[in-house]
């Protein structure tokens, strides 16, 4: 392998391989731990129980979580590889300042030889790339399958395809110590009536959306990997919301946006269906926590407080000392903005906020207890209202909503 170094002002130096795509950022400082509008990064006793320093590579790295995962996986000490695409937005990882502990890998989850170049001399992977989006033009890129050689089996795009790729990565390369695998409640399926635990299993009668198939389908080839021997450990956050990137990741501050800006009226239907809310750095905890503490083969929920969108919206209008919505907006109305969203999404090609497919998620409910997390991880997930206490005002600061 061939490798250049050259100077940077003020930043040392950055290494460059043409080879394998690597880049080397110098480490971050006290001082950006940090990665918007003063909002730091929590941490709890686990973090600081890994008994070594450890060559950790985060694919998606440049996402709504896997940023905040690179920045806390960095400050327990740990050296970060980040797996990013050419065209990935890295505005959430690390500044360049002093050191030299965090790298940049260009590839793709669904190209095998760049993720194998990648894997490269890490011991642990953090597999938290997806396609997150309720809807796509082209759903095929959530599941489509491909027959280039260079992949396991016969592959699909992104989620499922991507999973099959770390997996077949792992098992080449024969140094990679553990997976972690960001799966989704999604994977579990609805829980209409009920609160599931870690036991329940996707029914597969009915998918609302093309992720939450994908999610499932990508979750029993999880489990089949674990029960072969491979150390895995699948863990399903909730609906994950918090200060970081506004993106379809994180719903929460997308949907408070449109409330405070008047675009969202009223409550979205009757609004009583829970979902289990997570915040995004209770969420990077728990990875850390499933490194050092998860057993291979096992699922844990790292969801939080079970509550409804009427709860979101009335404690985000206490906190704020706003009115509350004053009427619901019938399901019916949303799901027909929905389709008039999606038919304007594609003449303009910019996602919509709703679709049917989100609609069809509003109809269900989706609450998880996280217990086993909290006896065999230590997680700690805050309330809801104590999360939404971080979030106004960070959307505030940055004139995305006005109170």
């Amino acid at each position: 392998m061939r490798l250049v170094f050259f100077p940077r002002k003020n930043l040392g130096f950055v290494k460059i391989s043409h080879v394998r795509k690597l880049v080397r950022l110098p480490a971050i400082s006290e001082t950006a731990q940090k990665l918007t509008s003063g909002n730091k990064i929590r941490t709890f006793g686990s973090l600081t129980s890994i008994r070594q320093v450890m060559k950790v590579l985060v694919t998606g790295a440049s996402g709504y979580l896997g940023g905040r995962l690179c920045h806390a996986l960095l400050k327990t000490g740990h050296s970060v590889r980040a797996f990013v695409r050419p065209t990935s937005d890295l505005s959430s990882l690390p500044p360049p300042t002093d050191g030299g502990r965090l790298e940049l890998a260009y590839g793709d989850v669904t190209d095998y030889q760049s993720l194998l170049d990648a894997c490269s001399g890490c011991h642990v992977i953090f597999h938290a790339a997806a396609l997150v989006e309720p809807w796509l033009p082209d759903p095929s890129r959530f599941l489509k399958a491909s027959t280039d050689k260079h992949t396991y089996n016969s592959i699909s795009i992104v989620n499922v395809g991507g999973l099959r790729n770390v997996l077949q990565a792992y098992k080449e390369i024969g140094t990679i110590e553990k997976i972690i695998y960001t799966s989704s409640f999604f994977a579990l399926g609805a829980t209409d009536g009920d609160v599931a635990d870690e036991s329940q299993i996707h029914h597969g009668k009915f998918f609302c959306t093309e992720y939450e198939k994908s999610k499932a389908v990508s979750d029993k080839i999880a489990l089949e990997a674990a029960a072969e021997g491979v150390a895995i450990v699948p863990v399903y956050p909730g609906v994950v919301y918090g200060p970081g990137k506004v993106t379809a990741g994180n719903s929460v501050a997308r949907l408070i946006i449109e409330r405070f800006s008047g675009r969202l009226p009223g409550y979205i239907g009757k609004g009583n269906d829970k979902f289990s809310f997570c915040h995004v750095d209770d969420v990077v905890e728990g990875h850390i926590a499933a490194l050092n503490k998860g057993q291979p083969g096992e699922r844990y929920l790292l969801t939080g407080e079970n509550a409804s969108f009427v709860d979101v919206f009335n404690k985000a209008a206490a906190l704020t000392e706003t009115a509350r919505p004053r009427f619901n907006i019938p399901l019916p109305i949303i799901e027909a903005y929905g389709w008039i969203s999606v038919f304007i999404s594609r003449i303009t090609g910019k996602l919509p906020l709703i679709s049917p497919p989100t609609v069809d998620v509003l109809r269900h409910q989706w609450a998880y207890s996280c217990e086993k997390a909290k006896t065999e991880l230590d997680y700690s997930p805050r309330s809801l209202e104590e999360g939404l206490g971080e979030v106004l005002p960070w959307l505030k600061s940055l004139g995305l909503i006005k109170y």
